[in-house]
């Protein structure tokens, strides 16, 4: 029979065992929540036209859908956040299409339908977008994101002057700060830094290339940034960081008691489209759209936590 002093000697023991385990595989389970997050299927789909249309990213195939408008004012391309799909744009199509907008959105790498294993949260995707907007026709091109697809339209339009305007939602300030802050509680310095490492090995891209807060100074096109005052997965002072940083034309709008996700309400929609007005100024500026319920009123702002 074993002594009640053995099994308290063999409890502490697992217990260092699994501390000391822990601290060993923490770098490669951060990795890997850093590398591939998990795919959502497609569970919207739009009551408008669209067409199905295929894009040859960099080195991965992306599927996406593109809404013709029957006005030709120019072209939205949306990019959705973390762990999200081109679902996230039917609010979006529903809101841009009416008001002489064409609408292209196609799931980012390894997300949705698309190819590729590794979200490198701007690096890749940068390039990709790249090449979605070589088979845009309608000019000028607005792109607009949400939490990680806003971060990925700012560091595009710090590299490629075809983008005349930028409306980003939610975005991180850095992938470093923004995965740091939502480590476990355990993670330690050293061990985030090796996760960094291993990510960025097998992702073959470094961590801290990825800021559009370090992107913004060379944006000049007219940027909005929208966030929510009350995110508490990627606050606000992100989207503060950003502005800062940026040097051309630019606002900032904290929506009041917003969170991460649905922080474009009617009142934000309306600011946005006058904004867009302004940015992108028309002799005769088409009838502001009526709010479209269930989409253009409250759109999907993405669910992931960057």
């Amino acid at each position: 029979m074993i002594s009640r002093r053995r099994i308290a000697v063999l409890v502490v023991a697992g217990v260092l065992l699994a501390i000391g385990a822990t601290a060993y595989l923490a770098p490669f389970f951060g990795a890997n929540a850093i590398l591939y997050p998990k795919r959502r299927p497609m569970t919207r789909q739009p009551h408008q036209p669209f067409e199905t249309v295929e894009f040859e990213g960099a080195g991965v195939k992306l599927k996406g859908w593109w809404f013709r408008a029957p006005e030709k004012r120019g072209t939205v391309v949306f990019l959705h956040g973390l762990r999200d799909t081109r679902g996230a744009a039917v609010g979006i199509a529903a809101h841009f299409v009416p008001r002489g907008f064409e609408v292209i959105a196609y799931d980012s790498r390894a997300h949705g339908e698309s190819g590729g294993d590794a979200c490198t949260y701007g690096f890749y995707e940068k390039q990709d977008l790249r090449r979605v907007l070589d088979r845009v026709t309608v000019n000028p091109i607005v792109v607009m994101g949400v939490s990680m697809g806003a971060a990925v339209a700012l560091q595009a339009a710090a590299e490629d002057r075809r983008i005349a305007a930028v409306v980003a939602v939610s975005s991180f300030s850095d992938l470093r700060t923004a995965a740091a802050e939502r480590a476990p509680f355990f993670a330690t310095a050293g061990g985030l830094e090796r996760a960094f490492e291993r990510a960025g090995k097998i992702g073959q891209f470094r961590v801290d290339d990825v800021s559009p807060m370090a992107a913004a100074a060379d944006i000049t096109a007219p940027t909005l940034l929208i966030h929510g005052d009350h995110d508490n997965e990627t606050p606000a002072v992100h989207s503060q960081r950003i502005f800062a940083a940026l040097h051309g034309p630019k606002r900032l709008i904290l929506v009041p008691n917003a969170g991460h996700s649905h922080v474009l309400d009617a009142g934000v929609w309306h600011e946005i489209d006058d904004w867009l007005d302004a940015a992108l100024p028309l002799p005769s500026r088409p009838p502001r759209a009526a709010p479209v319920q269930g989409g253009g009123q409250r759109a999907p702002a993405g669910t992931g936590a960057i």
